[in-house]
């Protein structure tokens, strides 16, 4: 993966934090977040079983759209949990470093 990939990921974090800023009435994420946390969450459940559920398929577009999916409900609740991918990053940088020491 290039950093520009990572790049868009945190820019797309970003947006989302501003979405839950700003709340534009257009806005599929202002709206995700007018909801609630529990809706948000249960987004993120309801996309993590339609990933698991493509897995066993051999669609390989499918599958990857529903990553998509997850991973953008995901980002929506790290934002509403004040949080950022970067935070997530971090942690999974430190349980890298722990497995090779």
């Amino acid at each position: 993966m290039n950093t520009e990939n990572t790049d868009f990921l945190i820019s797309l974090q970003n947006l989302i934090h501003s979405r839950r800023s700003e709340l534009p009435d257009k806005s599929y994420t202002a709206s995700l977040f007018k909801q609630g946390i529990g809706k948000i969450a249960q987004k993120v459940g309801e996309e993590a079983v339609e990933l698991i559920l493509e897995a066993k398929n051999n669609n390989r577009e499918l599958f990857l759209n529903e990553a998509a999916d997850l991973m953008y409900h995901l980002l929506v609740l790290l934002s509403a949990r004040g949080c950022h991918i970067t935070d997530v990053i971090k942690v999974l940088e430190k349980r890298h470093e722990k497995a090779k020491g």
